[in-house]
């Protein structure tokens, strides 16, 4: 669901249950072998993942370098929270296109009986309003392809 954006900003929501444990799920978010099974490559689209560099702490960087079509991608951000295994949230871009743009992915785990329920918010400057529905799109494949590792 896209919400109502407000003066700067348009938001993009997804949720997801998991049958894993909220851990598990949030582990999947900073371990590189796993990021390459669900985020990127082959398993969501048609694509190659050339690099994954993850530096899971506050303050630390990631850039996942893809390659889709013969067009190399570098998706790169820092991570400005980690609460394991509740919240996270990091800055997302794509290096010399949208890396200094104020994209924020806002992540929350909530535990449940089954196993847990995953919120994903995706903030994007205004000038990217036109880039939500893509987004959401995106970010449903994400997590429908991180669903299935569990």
């Amino acid at each position: 669901m896209t919400l109502p954006p407000s003066a700067d900003t348009v938001h993009v929501s997804v949720q997801r249950v998991f049958s894993a444990p909220a851990e598990r799920v949030f582990n999947a978010w900073l371990t590189p072998r796993l990021l390459g099974q669900w985020m990127f490559g082959p398993h969501v689209r048609d694509e190659k993942v050339l690099r994954l560099d993850v530096d899971p702490r506050v303050g630390g960087r990631f850039s996942m370098l893809v390659d889709r079509g013969g067009d190399r991608i570098d998706h790169i951000g820092e991570y400005l929270v980690i609460d394991r295994p509740h919240r996270l949230a990091f800055t997302w871009g794509i290096a010399g296109e949208s890396d200094q743009d104020g994209s924020r992915v806002d992540i929350e785990i909530t535990p449940t009986p089954g196993g847990c329920e995953l919120r994903l918010t995706h903030t994007l400057p205004k000038a990217w309003a036109d880039y939500a529905g893509r987004t959401q799109q995106g970010w449903a494949t994400m997590l429908d392809a991180l669903q299935t590792l569990f």
